[in-house]
């Protein structure tokens, strides 16, 4: 996810040109065999963010989903049976204490099982005040408490801060370690995507995970959000690559599709290569944000890619 989602997709018509790949290319780049197990594709919940209706107005369907469905969605409308929850679907009911069990039971029903819960609008991890970060791991409890009920093995979260891209290191790893606190005691990791600001650069992030070291925090990589301020597309390929040795998550952005079903804006098979010589072994997330396919054309279109270059169902 990024920050701007809804945005997002305006400006890659302005960098959009410098990452096509020519269809030959693609073409020739094949699956490399590796010895360890296929990642597992998974469904991120953003996929389907218009679908129940946490978009513009014009941009909602007829009928707008409940988001409660999303696991029975997610395994009988694509065949997947692993599931990343966005916690803005469920913030009205946050502090419901049958939220938990009712989402469990709708999962457990139809034999899928929760990975993780992407957690977003809690606060700056890196704020200035140390007050504010306190309040920051604070307010990610009751997502902890909801994604241990669930089976997840982790909470995506953001890192963001105030000051310079040094002074946010260590803003940022401080609020980092007091969620690890709050987290570890529920099982769960803690995992940072790149998701704008100084997060969606690699060299960047690496420094982060070198200041918190511990093996409890990790990545998250995007295919796709390695733009900065301006939103300018810096190289996924070597962003990704870079904070790949310290993944506990993965998620496959995608935007759209050409004729032989290969995307159009990232190089997927170097992508996959990555995360499969890499020592991850988890999931790979399927998060479609393109408009010009719908919703269930484009994680469908992302599933089968992502089939075609190794990953299994």
């Amino acid at each position: 996810m990024m920050h701007s989602r809804r945005e997002m997709l305006a400006a890659l018509s302005v960098v959009g040109a410098s990452v096509l790949l020519p269809s030959t290319e693609v073409h020739a780049m094949q699956a490399v065999p590796s010895a360890k197990p296929a990642n597992p594709i998974s469904l991120a919940q953003w996929s389907l963010h218009r679908t129940f209706g946490l978009c513009k107005p014009e941009e909602k369907p007829s009928v707008v989903l409940d988001a409660m469905d999303f696991a029975k969605i997610s395994k009988e409308q694509y065949g997947i049976s692993r599931i990343e929850y966005v916690n803005q679907f469920y913030r009205a009911r946050a502090d419901d204490a049958t939220l938990a069990s009712e989402l469990r039971k709708r999962a457990d029903d139809v034999g899928v099982a929760s990975v993780l819960i992407m957690c977003d609008g809690e606060g700056l991890s890196g704020a200035a005040e140390a007050s504010a970060r306190k309040e920051f791991a604070a307010n990610h409890s009751k997502w902890c408490a909801l994604a241990a009920a669930l089976g997840c093995t982790a909470i995506r979260v953001n890192a963001r801060g105030e000051g310079s891209a040094e002074e946010q290191i260590d803003r940022c790893a401080d609020g980092l370690t007091q969620l690890l606190a709050i987290a570890k005691p529920f099982g769960l990791k803690v995992i940072v995507e790149n998701h704008g600001g100084l997060s969606s650069d690699g060299a960047w992030v690496v420094k982060l995970m070198e200041t918190v070291r511990d093996p409890n925090c990790g990545t998250l990589p995007d295919f796709g959000n390695w733009r900065d301020e301006q939103g300018v597309l810096h190289d996924p390929v070597v962003n990704t690559r870079l904070v790949m040795p310290y993944a506990k998550g993965c998620s496959a952005k995608s935007y759209d599709f050409d004729a032989e079903g290969n995307e159009t804006l990232l190089n997927y098979p170097k992508l996959l290569e990555i995360v499969r010589t890499s020592a991850y072994t988890g999931p790979v997330g399927i998060e479609y944000e393109g408009k010009r396919l719908s919703e269930s054309e484009g994680i469908l279109a992302t599933k089968k890619l992502l089939l075609r270059l190794g990953c299994m169902a």
